[in-house]
């Protein structure tokens, strides 16, 4: 039995209920997001029509993507924002200035794309203030890019607004950006219900055979039941004749529909493939192209009545699959006309770019003029910030280019934008465009690198050093300044591979950057960066600490000039892998802290989508180690909430430290072990030995020391960069522990050759732990005693409060109860207040062994505050305005103020005033 219809809907009682719960969530001032997901013709555009009719009392804004063979950057955000584009004024002025640019109201700076995603979040919000709204997107899988991204942005970022978000995608759909968004599977209908609905739309006997075969191989399909009976001829309907087996089913459709559109008047057709050739259904530009086609006005009647299309303020389709009908099995002359038309009608000041579209599209052969006008609307994308746009501008344009030396030069520029834009498949397109072309030396060089960094970014498989290496030394003679970056990339790649480099390791590598181009006179902050590594890894630490300290300096200052610097965005973006282990390799925690915050500055003001999770995970790692647990549980979900957003995968690196130090043994464990086998997979070596340096520590803290010493031992088999040191600390402990005397003098034998570089008060602490464990009774006393008081002035907290737990426990041993318990005591405080519970309990259980009563920590019976309560308590206690939270946290001043709402109630405060007055700022519990 099928369900229910309702309001002409049949079998989509499901569905519509779902509809019917979000918009009574947005109608009750709390945002809600639905994402409807199903084959072509299913129902998806029906159901959000029916939305559009159910939404009494709300704004509605409906939009849709098209497919297209090239794309304008925000162009479908745009139609969406245009309602509403007369608050703009209302927004912050970065928020004003970056959704301006995007949407070529202004010139400016590239924007940055989390700036547009929050102008557009607060733009919505802002609407939402007056009345409920509910935005309406079909065809989601052919939004342009950006227009994704932010949306997609936008749609987990909604919390406490009036709004409503529904997207209608086609399934299948490769790119998952909406994914973990909620969704609801739109499948076909019940077979009474498609029965039901094929004899509704079939006015002539059918044929019982013909109906069961119809409804059969619809699969509940509502559009094909539709509409593939009308391509049928009455006999086949009445006698059975329709030969078995066709095309696909949307194929079918489209087949229907182009038989209603050449039935139509040939003007009708002409103004139907014209509306179809322009994507953004500007009427007034319809009217015009078909005016200059000599097409009448009175056209458009017989193509409303036939149901196709409506021509109201906008173009309308009855569904996108009549566009494609139109215009996919439309000659390719008649094609070329209607964008000609459409050229002809577009104000080349007001919209060069979509001039310069239809007129690629109507160009039959290269053509070096129109080349040149996608040349110049690729920049002008650029400058929007839609990277994967002014690819696909120069794509064309170099299709277009008659002069094969200028096709190549304009191929390579494409293909390295769609590299940096995540086009992978249309880069590598245009690679193979570039090969067949005339190539001059330093053009292959270019190829070469660009192959380079296209298996990088597709697999960090670990011979991509190898490939870097290549183009760098084809590059050095013609280019040598792209030959350092290309080493410098090289470099990075060596790292991130780690012990599963499958080519040239990090001393190869970096013996080739040493060997390579000599750096331009003043050297820029590459070329200190690549000298420096060069010499840390070949030279060792001792010998090449002033270099890494001066390239530290380097970078730091460079943070500190602002967003702007060229050098450094390139920096930041293209080598982030370089820049994160430096300061921990030198145990400089002062540098460590200003270059992790300036990190996620920097990603957050240049709008790096790619970036700005691993700076997050980087900041978060600091704060591990200077003892916040708390705060860098709230790093790591705002990096994990940005890399759902983009649809980029977790960075899971500092969970798998986090969780060591908090020791919820099967938790960690599960994901120390899900984490090695998945980046092993694809060769990225230096997560391994982190999951292996995550293990040891683990077990320090729960006292399972041989588990702890075959997990540093694995730790210890490859000198990765930055956290190497830590893991020798760890293999100190449990080898000392474990009576492995000879492994642990070894392993204390590479640290000090580290720390003694070094001499920061960090590194002098832990290298004089590390020495008391395995020094006699007296020089051990001491040992600690200068440990505690090198780690004491540093921002390292956990391993001063393992100093403390170490010396506490030799004093213990050494029946010094008194003394032991000061020692024990404050390690066992200091373990309980951030979190690390195996460490915690060691110390607990060796204070009850000196006789002193310790009960065991429990949760609270306070209601503590989530991991963005937490931070956003934080600063407003700190005096940010909601406005200022909002921007930072990247949420609406809507959902900070709710937030804030719950915040107040768990406090039992009822104004900031109050809030600051707490003596202490509130934080979020522990979380994985």
């Amino acid at each position: 039995m099928g369900v229910p219809a309702v309001d002409g809907l049949p079998g989509r009682g499901q569905e519509t209920a779902a509809l019917e719960q979000v918009l009574a969530q947005a109608r009750a001032g709390s945002s809600a997001v639905l994402v409807l997901r199903g084959e072509a013709g299913i129902g998806k555009t029906a159901l959000l029509d029916y939305a559009a009719g159910r939404a009494a009392g709300f704004r509605t804004v409906a939009i849709a993507g098209i497919e297209s063979e090239m794309e304008l950057p925000f162009a479908v955000l745009h139609q969406l924002c245009a309602p509403m584009l007369g608050r703009l004024h209302e927004l912050p002025g970065p928020q004003r200035d970056a959704l301006a640019v995007a949407f070529g109201l202004q010139e400016g700076d590239v924007p940055n794309r989390f700036l547009v995603g929050l102008a557009v979040l607060s733009l919505l919000a802002g609407a939402a203030e007056d009345q409920p709204l509910v935005c309406l997107v079909d065809d989601a899988q052919w939004l342009d890019d950006g227009s994704m991204q932010v949306l997609a942005f936008v749609a987990r970022r909604l919390m406490a607004e009036s709004v409503a978000l529904i997207f209608a995608v086609r399934e299948p759909d490769d790119d998952r950006k909406l994914a973990a968004l909620p969704e609801l599977i739109v499948e076909g209908l019940s077979e009474p219900d498609a029965r039901a609905l094929l004899a509704s739309a079939v006015r002539v006997p059918l044929d019982p055979l013909v109906r069961d075969r119809i409804v059969t191989e619809a699969h509940g399909n509502p559009m094909a039941l539709l509409h593939v009976p009308r391509a049928l001829a009455p006999a086949e309907l009445a006698g059975g004749f329709c030969l078995p087996g066709g095309p696909p089913l949307a194929s079918c459709i489209e087949d229907a529909f182009h038989q209603q559109f050449r039935s139509l008047p040939e003007d009708s057709q002409r103004l139907l493939l014209t509306a179809a050739a322009e994507p953004t259904g500007d009427v007034g530009l319809l009217w015009r192209a078909t005016r200059l086609q000599e097409v009448p006005v009175d056209a458009a009647a017989p193509a409303e009545a036939a149901g196709l299309v409506e021509l109201g303020t906008r173009v309308r389709f009855h569904h996108p699959l009549v566009r494609s009908a139109i215009y996919e099995r439309t000659p390719a002359p008649d094609r070329r006309a209607a964008h000609r038309a459409l050229a002809e009608a577009t104000d080349p000041h007001r919209d060069p770019d979509r001039r310069a579209w239809h007129r690629a599209h109507a160009a039959c052969r290269p053509d070096e003029g129109v080349a040149v006008d996608l040349e110049r609307s690729a920049g002008r994308a650029q400058g929007r910030g839609g990277a994967a746009a002014a690819a696909s501008f120069l794509r064309r344009a170099a299709e277009l280019t008659p002069d094969p030396a200028r096709r190549v030069t304009r191929a390579l520029a494409a293909a390295e934008l769609d590299i940096d834009a995540g086009g992978a498949e249309q880069a590598d397109n245009l690679l193979a465009v570039v090969e067949a072309g005339p190539l001059d030396d330093l053009q292959r060089a270019r190829l070469e690198r660009l192959r380079a960094r296209l298996v990088f970014s597709q697999l960090r498989c670990g011979y991509a050093p190898r490939l870097l290496l290549d183009a760098a030394h084809r590059l050095a003679p013609l280019d040598p300044a792209l030959a350092r970056d290309t080493l410098l990339e090289a470099v990075g790649a060596a790292i991130f591979a780690g012990r599963l480099n499958e080519g040239p390791g990090q001393r190869e590598v970096a013996e080739a950057a040493r060997a390579g181009p000599s750096p331009p006179t003043p050297p820029r902050t590459v070329d200190v960066l690549l000298d420096s590594m060069a010499g840390l890894i070949i030279d060792r630490c001792a010998a090449s600490v002033d270099a890494v300290r001066h390239a530290l300096h380097i970078v730091r200052q460079e943070q500190k000039a602002g967003p702007t610097d060229a050098d450094k965005r390139w920096l930041w973006l293209a080598f982030r892998v370089i820049p994160e282990p430096l300061a921990p390799e030198l145990w400089d925690d002062d540098a460590w802290q200003e270059m992790a915050t300036g990190a996620v500055r920097i990603a957050r003001e240049t709008g790096a989508l790619s970036v700005l999770p691993m700076a997050l995970t980087y900041q978060a790692c600091y704060h591990v180690f200077a003892g916040e647990f708390r705060t860098a549980a709230a790093l790591i979900d705002e990096a994990t909430a940005i890399s759902e957003a983009t649809g980029g995968a977790p960075m899971m690196y500092t969970s798998l430290v986090l969780s060591a130090w908090r020791a919820q043994e099967s938790q960690a464990m599960d994901l120390i072990e899900t984490t090695i086998e998945e980046v092993s997979a694809w060769g990225e070596g230096r997560t391994v030995s982190l999951a292996d340096y995550a293990t040891a520590a683990l077990y320090n803290g729960l006292g399972r020391y041989d588990t702890a010493l075959a997990a540093a031992t694995r730790a210890c088999q490859y000198e990765d960069l930055g956290f190497f040191g830590w893991a020798l600390v760890e293999l100190i402990e449990a080898a000392a522990r474990t009576g492995q005397q000879e492994a642990a003098v070894a392993a204390l034998d590479k640290l000090t050759e580290r720390t003694r570089a070094s001499g920061t008060e960090w590194a002098l602490g832990v290298e004089a732990c590390s020495r008391a464990l395995l020094s006699d009774d007296q020089d051990a006393d001491s040992l600690y005693r200068e440990a505690i008081e090198h780690l004491g002035r540093c921002r390292i907290v956990v391993h001063l409060a393992r100093a403390r737990l170490l010396y506490g426990e030799w004093l213990r041993r050494h029946n010094r109860r008194q003394e032991s318990r000061t020692q024990l005591r404050s390690a066992y405080e200091a373990f309980s207040r951030i979190g690390a519970d195996g460490f915690a309990e060691r110390a607990r259980r060796e204070l009850l062994a000196t006789g002193e009563t310790v009960r065991k920590r429990t949760a609270g019976t306070v209601t503590e505050l989530t991991s963005q309560e937490g931070q956003i308590a934080r600063l407003a206690r700190d005096g940010h305005t909601n406005a200022e939270i909002a921007a930072q946290l990247f949420i609406s001043p809507r959902t900070v103020e709710w937030h804030l709402g719950n915040v107040f109630s768990k406090l039992g405060v009822s104004s900031r005033r109050q809030l600051r007055a707490l003596p202490s700022p509130p934080k979020p519990p522990p979380t994985v």
